[in-house]
């Protein structure tokens, strides 16, 4: 088979349709995007990040994989690179053993545009790209997965993760009528968020879009962290757009007369979601302040989800003082759940990464963005 890697253009839109057709008759729910423009970040002059669409074409005809990558400027110990995320590589290998060996060649594709990838997600290390991964040479820092039940009955009753067979939901209905697990959970969070009580609480403000006033933020914080993301105001106005996905409401944090700096959140009505159920769902997806301050910053809007009536808090983090911050707060830190994937040209740059692991800041915007919350 003769394959060539394009860029994802209109006139294979049809193509990509046939590609998902063919993909979920196979068995599994994985395709490609249905349209060739990025609906979150589509390329364009003088934007700050963006993600490409790349097609794996078979005989110039068929399409048989696709991967996207979405470059943003990162400072690394004061100096400006690209690390570029990926996502994919999706490939008809899922469902043919004809094409078993195309996602390690696309994977060499993308190290061929950006050397230094990297990806932020995956779920734990069982996971068969982490192990191909491993074997050729990254690095693969594990990560928690932070969670506060806000409403243990409701939890019991809603999750899915939890929910898997009739055993299970007897049991879990049994213990969330009861009353037992209302009182165990709520002891449980309370008793690991007795340090929360010398934390001050800080003001929230909701905004609209990243002004100048999140610039000097960016620009105080930044040397805080020997790795991140920019997080200047024209970095997250194009990953948060306004009116469009992500709906992250935008939180400014203020002690006194100080800004301490901003958070985002989400509040999502799940409805039948594998991991969530159907509980109302609090996500911290991003933020930024000095690390001094990440308990301030997170107990604010733990506190703000909290009263919109969630029924439980996650939040993805990789930098220890704000993974602290949620223990603080009572926030369960379930240990390996999330990986870091860095490239050998990206591990070179945040070299040496014992030392830049304990100041990278990680959040679901440095990914795919948060998918699924």
């Amino acid at each position: 088979m003769a394959i060539e890697v394009i860029p994802y253009t209109d006139e294979w839109v049809t193509a990509v349709l046939a590609f998902n057709d063919r993909m979920h008759a196979g068995g599994t729910h994985w395709g490609w995007y249905g349209q060739s423009l990025d609906d979150w970040l589509p390329i364009g002059e003088g934007r700050r990040t963006w993600r490409e669409h790349w097609l794996a074409l078979e005989d110039g005809t068929t399409v048989r994989g696709a991967f996207a990558l979405k470059p943003q400027e990162w400072r690394i110990r004061g100096t400006s690179c690209w690390p570029v995320d990926w996502q994919g590589p999706v490939t008809e290998g899922f469902v043919d053993r004809r094409y078993n060996t195309l996602g390690l060649r696309l994977l060499r594709e993308m190290l061929k545009k950006h050397p230094m990838l990297y990806s932020w997600g995956h779920g734990g290390l069982e996971v068969p790209i982490l192990q191909m991964l491993e074997k050729l040479g990254w690095l693969l820092h594990k990560t928690p997965f932070c969670l506060r039940i806000v409403r243990p009955t409701r939890f019991l009753l809603r999750n899915g993760y939890l929910r898997t067979d009739r055993a299970r939901r007897l049991a879990l209905d049994a213990v969330a009528f009861s009353g037992a697990g209302e009182i165990t959970i709520r002891a449980l969070h309370a008793a690991r968020a007795l340090g929360a009580r010398s934390v001050p609480a800080a003001e929230l403000e909701e905004f609209d879009r990243f002004e100048a006033w999140t610039d000097e933020v960016w620009e105080r914080c930044a040397d805080s962290y020997d790795a991140l993301a920019a997080r200047d105001s024209g970095t997250m106005n194009a990953l948060l757009p306004p009116g469009r996905w992500p709906p992250g409401i935008r939180l400014r944090v203020r002690l006194g007369d100080r800004t301490l700096g901003w958070v985002v959140v989400l509040d999502t009505q799940m409805e039948n979601e594998p991991r969530f159920g159907t509980l109302r769902l609090g996500s911290i997806i991003d933020c930024l302040a000095e690390p001094r301050d990440a308990d301030v910053v997170i107990g604010a809007a733990f506190r703000f989800l909290r009263a919109r009536g969630v029924d439980l808090v996650i939040s993805n983090q990789s930098h220890p003082a704000w993974i602290a911050a949620l223990e603080k707060h009572g926030f369960l830190a379930l240990a390996d759940r999330r990986v870091f994937a860095a490239s050998p040209e990206l591990v070179k740059a945040l070299a040496p990464f014992e030392e830049t692991s304990r100041a990278l800041h990680l959040t679901n915007m440095d990914g795919h963005g948060p998918m699924g919350l």
